[in-house]
């Protein structure tokens, strides 16, 4: 793929924005729990919508919609929200919170090489990855394709070895340097997704298993986005259910937004442009926004 087919290296991602019937019991999880902190709230059509983020910046929108019925574990969604915590002793942290949670939902953990990670499900059952990154110059790259595993990780042992207590105990809140790290999606077939995310989209493919799961990304990062078919094999489109409502992207400028554009609507994907950001689907009517930062 030439350089200019992909998105920018200073791609991230943005908010993502999840539509729950159980807005009361996300809001103190993702606060309490996760560490985020309120920074707005509106209407929107009659429905309550919270912003949840650190520093001001927005990592997490809980929409309230009660009329809707929530996801099928095989349907096409969210697989995990990943929130990237800047050191270990902010990761250790979040886990000690999460542990002070009533009723939480421990999913294990994963040293994956590049990473340390230790996933949860939210009160809707939305997956939950809380992690760290291992340095880039530790991470193992061949033929394009970044090393990753799965190795157990004891919490208990992580957060002895690295968890920090200040005057007033374990910190509340997550730092500033916290963000959403990646986003993993279920799909129905793993083809179909790169054609979509590598091909249309600009993102570039560092690593796959076989015809299951492929990680995507900008600027030589592990993985912005994944998709994996363990659950979902043969999805269709999407119907609007509870769960996943949006992912956001950012990327560096109104350059890389018209660039992105033109690969996505050059491959007959129906963009929606307001002058502002794009939006558009995935083949399983995920839906994708495209804001640029400067």
């Amino acid at each position: 793929m030439h350089t200019n087919d992909l998105l920018p290296a200073a791609t991230a991602m943005g908010p993502v924005m999840l539509k729950t019937a159980t807005l009361s019991a996300l809001v103190p999880w993702y606060t309490a729990g996760v560490g985020l902190e309120p920074i707005a709230e509106r209407q929107v059509g009659g429905r309550r919508v919270v912003e949840l983020g650190v520093g001001g910046r927005v990592l997490l929108v809980l929409e309230e919609a009660p009329d809707l019925r929530g996801p099928n574990p095989s349907d096409a969604g969210l697989f995990h929200t990943a929130i990237l915590y800047p050191t270990h002793a902010a990761l250790a942290a979040a886990i000690v919170r999460m542990s002070q949670q009533p009723g939480v939902r421990f999913a294990g953990t994963g040293d994956h090489a590049v990473s340390e990670a230790f996933y949860f499900a939210d009160p809707d059952g939305n997956g939950v990855e809380l992690y760290v990154d291992r340095p880039r110059e530790t991470w193992t790259w061949r033929d394009g394709h970044v090393h990753m595993t799965t190795e157990y990780i004891d919490p208990n042992a992580f957060v002895q070895q690295h968890l920090e207590r200040g005057a007033f105990g374990v910190a509340q809140t997550a730092p500033v340097g916290a963000t959403v790290g990646h986003v993993h999606l279920q799909v129905g077939d793993i083809a179909t997704a790169r054609d979509f995310y590598v091909d249309a989209l600009g993102f570039a493919e560092t690593a796959a298993l076989g015809n299951t799961a492929l990680f995507v990304s900008a600027g030589g990062y592990h993985h912005h986005m994944a998709m994996n078919v363990w659950n979902s094999r043969g999805a269709g489109r999407r119907v609007d259910s509870l769960g996943l409502g949006s992912v956001e992207i950012a990327v560096p400028d109104a350059e890389a937004l018209g660039a992105a554009r033109e690969r996505l609507t050059s491959r007959g994907v129906a963009v929606a442009d307001d002058g502002a950001a794009i939006r558009f689907e995935d083949p399983w009517a995920n839906r994708i926004t495209l804001t640029p930062v400067g």
